[in-house]
């Protein structure tokens, strides 16, 4: 796994580029900061060998992640989108609500699904409804994640997520525009996924 680290010391904005990835070490963080997305979508994910990249949120623009709360590891931040970062923000108080928590809670209630079919729908319903958006007759996201990261998420093989995503494209639910890094969904298929956000 490839990733460069975040400076110890604050930077006002950190860019990353699609695809790009920082490591935070924790040891290196003061108490009771955060990372704070300015723009862009950003897949936060376990560097363990023993977790195999496990994700574990998703961030969008407004969201923290607290850095006192990371395991001895560190964590991973991946950019889906160009990225952008305050990489040493006060941590709002009070606010109830931790997005790296709801993200884990939604993904882990995808798991516990009967079939891969349902996690799949279930996945891609999360998605467009926290990072998408409705674009005439299509859901879309603004990015795409690769099979075996889907079958990460889902709890299948690379295979199945194959499988499954080459059958959703010949019933003409999803749709990969050439050349763009986006991905359209049809809205009944985001409307009857089997859980709510």
């Amino acid at each position: 796994m490839s990733y460069r680290f975040l400076p110890d010391g604050p930077v006002p904005k950190v860019r990353l580029n699609i695809g790009q990835t920082v490591l935070i070490d924790p040891s290196s963080r003061s108490g009771g900061s955060c990372l704070e997305v300015i723009e862009g979508v950003a897949r936060v994910f376990c560097p363990c060998e023993e977790t195999e990249g496990m994700t574990l949120a998703f961030l969008q623009s407004g969201d923290q992640l607290r850095t006192d709360r990371l395991c001895s590891e560190g964590i991973c931040v991946e950019a889906l989108t160009p990225l952008c970062f305050n990489s040493d923000v006060e941590a709002l108080e009070n606010s109830g609500f931790d997005p790296v928590n709801e993200w884990t809670l939604q993904l882990l209630r995808i798991r516990h699904l009967g079939n891969a079919e349902q996690r799949l729908q279930a996945l891609l319903a999360l998605l467009v409804n926290r990072l998408g958006k409705r674009c005439g007759d299509w859901c879309q996201l603004p990015f795409r994640l690769t099979h075996e990261r889907i079958g990460e998420l889902i709890g299948s093989t690379r295979v199945t997520s194959t499988r499954l995503i080459s059958r959703l494209r010949s019933a003409d639910l999803l749709v990969v525009p050439t050349g763009e890094s986006t991905l359209s969904l049809a809205p009944e298929f985001i409307e009857a996924a089997p859980l709510t956000v």
